[in-house]
């Protein structure tokens, strides 16, 4: 039991997590170099392509230490993006240590101390590294005074790798042996195991990712998760290495998985206890919540007979995302369809090409919004996730947003850009602070809908790609909000409609309305757009007719013989125009994202 470490490895996307756990992987031979590839932990296609970790990962290895002994390592690789950071939490809470990456290019970033503070929430011991030392535009010696700031440990405490050629991966290896403090346990007590993970499996059913805190399991015993009271048989219990590795037991301090053959991830959520059915614990283990989604799309097949492929796309994902939620919605522009609620809009971004990809699904995503709560006059509160679904105004007392707590991490240079951004964004100044000499963290309170469309973007953009952000949830806020429709040849195009402030209302319709002329495809009739607003038409453009030239006959005579031509063409298109109905393309949807103030 002395020989046990618990440690993830934590750090900002894009500074070398998952290549650092491939070396490990190698050094402890936990994988041969026949077997051996890239990123061996990120098995999603799309993990690799973009060189994010989306899911949390566990693996066991053994490591033979320079005191002749023998160690058993578990290692869970976590997710560095900010849309996955309650798996980050869950999986820290089942750990003792944390190997805490840093880039010798970047430096600190905003997601570096995020992880770092929920780390040292859960009084993890944290091992600092600086990795990326054999770059030539390596600042070894800076990042080494930023982490000596942060941390309070001495300089020679920081461990510098190269995860990409190996270089001292062995000496994180020997300070996890070192430092990490053994589990602590009770195996007489009853079982509690944190389900920090989990995926579905056609053959097993939901196979939950846990660590056992108290007790010890068998294959045969019934266990019960405790958020929802459901008791089943486990099919499997064991281990991974980094396969599934069916074993006889598990107890406390151990890492593995429990096939429990249940067949939706909801009912075995990340976060729950699961506790021995015959003799339950008392309490479940802290921090259980649900993940609770931010940001919420309109998804639709192109093609209406799609509709049952997408339901059934959307149900499989959900047996491997317990995060993503949906519900059936109808539009009349776009048909039968469904809302789904995304942690943020990388989370979107991944469901949109796992949906293309994996099911072979066109799909329509419509323009993100978030979750309003709304006071009737009549004193009742409901929320609204679909801008289409708001009240009339005259039944709306107020209309409250969420906000947002955001921290820029930027260099001192980028100061004004960052201030001028989130000042166009609505967002209010807080605090600043200095962790470094030429480094500032910039703290604000911005609304949701102002960070999901393209604030990122332009916030790399301005600051050529060296700032980072992180945020948290704030509280709900009334503010000045009105609803913002668009009308296609006189019918509401309610996939369009958005909720926006009374402020940018005018710009942003008369914005869309221009983009739309660009991008609707000319009809044989024209075709008028309007933005609507507060019960008036605030902008008007019209898509111009393709026209035939009826003239082209006429080689002369009289006036009143080409008008009457003229006049017969007229009536044609009036009368085409009353059954035309305007095709909309996607750019549409996303015209209305990349709209600036």
């Amino acid at each position: 039991m002395e020989k046990i470490r618990n440690f993830c490895i934590i750090a900002h996307v894009d500074h070398g997590k998952s290549t650092l756990a491939d070396r490990m992987l190698q050094l402890t031979g936990t994988i041969s170099d026949r077997e051996m590839t890239d990123q061996v932990l990120d098995t999603m296609d799309l993990e690799r392509e973009k060189g994010v970790t989306i899911k949390a990962s566990a693996v066991r290895m053994v490591y033979h230490a320079a005191d002749n002994s023998d160690y058993e390592f578990n290692l869970i690789d976590t997710p560095g993006h900010v849309d996955f950071n309650y798996e980050v939490s869950r999986a820290l809470y089942a750990c003792e240590g944390a190997v805490l990456v840093v880039d010798a290019t970047q430096g600190v970033e905003a997601q570096t101390l995020a992880n770092l503070y929920l780390a040292l929430d859960a009084n993890l011991v944290i091992i600092p590294v600086i990795n990326k030392i054999d770059l030539p535009s390596a600042q070894v010696d800076a990042v080494k005074k930023d982490l000596n700031i942060l941390l309070g440990v001495s300089e020679d405490e920081i461990i510098p790798i190269s995860a990409k050629t190996g270089l001292n991966v062995d000496l994180v290896l020997e300070a996890i042996a070192k430092k990490v403090p053994a589990p602590t346990r009770d195996v007489d007590a009853p079982l509690r195991a944190l389900i920090f993970d989990s995926h579905y499996d056609s053959y097993k059913g939901v196979i939950a990712y846990v660590r056992v805190f108290d007790g010890q399991l068998t294959a045969s015993d019934k266990v019960m998760m405790m958020a929802n009271g459901i008791r089943v048989q486990p099919v499997e219990i064991g281990i991974f290495a980094p396969n599934l590795c069916p074993i006889g037991k598990l107890e406390a301090g151990d890492v593995g998985y429990i096939a429990t053959g249940l067949k939706t991830v909801s009912e075995c959520r990340v976060g729950d206890t699961i506790t021995s059915a015959a003799r339950p614990a008392a309490g479940a283990l802290p921090g259980y919540r649900q993940a609770k989604p931010m940001v919420f799309a309109g998804v639709y097949p192109t093609e209406g007979e799609d509709y049952p492929s997408l339901k059934e796309a959307l149900e499989k994902l959900q047996l491997n995302d317990a995060s993503l939620v949906y519900e059936p919605e109808t539009s009349e522009a776009l048909n039968f369809g469904f809302r789904c609620g995304f942690l943020g809009l990388f989370h979107m971004e991944i469901i949109q090409e796992r949906l293309e990809r994996e099911y072979n699904l066109d799909v329509v995503f419509t323009a993100p919004s978030v979750e309003y709560e709304v006071q009737l006059v009549t004193g009742k509160t409901v929320i609204v996730d679909s801008p289409a679904d708001l009240p009339d105004e005259g039944s709306i007392a107020e209309i409250r947003e969420p906000w947002m707590e955001l921290n820029i991490f930027s260099p001192t240079d980028y100061y004004g850009v960052v201030m001028d951004l989130v000042r166009r964004k609505r967002g209010v100044y807080v605090s600043e602070e200095y962790p470094s000499t030429n480094r500032v963290q910039l703290n604000f309170e911005i609304p949701l809908s102002e960070i999901i469309v393209d604030f990122f973007d332009l916030l790399k953009s301005g600051t050529r790609g060296y700032a980072s952000m992180d945020y948290q949830f704030l509280e709900y806020r009334a503010g000045s909000l009105v609803k913002l429709e668009f009308l296609l040849n006189d019918e509401k195009v309610d996939a369009l409609t958005a909720i926006v402030h009374k402020d940018d209302a005018y710009h942003k319709g008369q914005a869309l309305v221009s983009k739309l002329k660009e991008i609707i495809p000319q009809q044989m009739f024209v075709i008028p757009i309007q933005a609507y607003s507060q019960g008036r038409v605030i902008s008007r453009a019209n898509v111009k007719a393709m026209r035939k030239d009826v003239l082209a006959k006429c080689y002369g005579g009289d006036i009143t013989r080409k008008k009457k031509l003229l006049e017969k063409q007229k009536k044609g298109k009036k009368r085409m125009k009353m059954v035309g109905s305007v095709e909309i393309p996607q750019e549409a949807f996303m015209a209305i994202l990349k709209l600036e103030n």
